[in-house]
C-alpha cells in the first residue's frame, strides 16, 4: 500500500459511503473519490438530489483500505489482500461505531463484501439490507463500481438495477433528512 492515506472530511453524518481503495491520484488531490470514478460516482448522486460539493460537506466518506494499494501489472488498480484489509478494519470500525449511520453505502464489490458474501452483483446491487453491526442496526445500500473500466453500470441489467439502488436511496429516510438539511 502507498501514502498517503487518503479519507474524507470528518463530517459527522448518519450516511456513511465505502468506497474500496483510493486510487493513484486521490493521494495527490486528497480527497476520496476525486477522478474518473468520482465524476461517475457524483453524476448518480446528483440524479437523485445531491451535488459533489453538497454530499462531501454531509457524507462521511471512508473505504474498506486507506491507501493506493499500487498498480496491477496485467492493468488496472492492485486490488488489496486480506492482510491489508485487516490492517485497516479496524478504523472502518471504528468509524461505524462512532457515527452509527442509519444508512451505509458501500461501493463497489471489495467494500460490499466488507458486510456480506457476493458472488454476483446481479444478486446485490438495487436491493436494501437490514443488518447489525456492534450492536446498532442499519440499512445497507450497494452499489456498483463506477470505474471506467468497468461497463457493468453502463448495460443491462447493471443499468436497471443500479437505478433501483438509487431509487432505493432517494426514498430512505436518511438521505431524505439530509437533503432538508441546509
Amino acid at each position: 500500500m502507498l501514502p498517503p492515506v487518503v479519507v474524507g472530511q470528518a463530517v459527522v453524518s448518519g450516511m456513511l459511503l465505502i468506497g474500496q481503495a483510493p486510487g493513484d491520484r486521490e493521494g495527490k488531490l486528497g480527497r476520496p473519490f476525486a477522478w474518473t470514478a468520482g465524476k461517475t460516482l457524483f453524476k448518480w448522486f446528483e440524479s437523485i438530489g445531491m451535488d459533489e460539493e453538497t454530499f462531501r460537506r454531509k457524507v462521511y466518506m471512508s473505504a474498506v483500505c486507506r491507501c493506493f494499494p499500487g498498480k496491477n501489472p496485467k492493468g488496472g488498480d492492485r486490488v488489496p489482500d486480506a492482510q491489508e484489509i485487516e490492517n485497516c478494519s479496524k478504523w472502518l470500525d471504528a468509524e461505524i461505531a462512532l457515527l452509527r449511520p442509519g444508512l451505509i453505502v458501500p461501493v463497489g464489490k471489495l467494500a460490499i463484501a466488507r458486510f456480506m458474501p457476493v458472488t454476483r452483483l446481479a444478486d446485490i446491487i438495487g436491493a436494501q439490507f437490514s443488518m447489525e453491526f456492534g450492536g446498532h442496526r442499519t440499512q445497507m445500500v450497494p452499489l456498483p463500481h463506477p470505474s471506467g473500466a468497468s461497463t457493468w453500470h453502463r448495460t443491462d441489467p447493471g443499468r436497471q438495477l443500479l437505478q433501483q439502488a438509487l431509487a432505493r436511496i432517494r426514498r430512505h429516510p436518511q438521505w431524505r433528512t439530509m437533503l432538508q438539511q441546509p
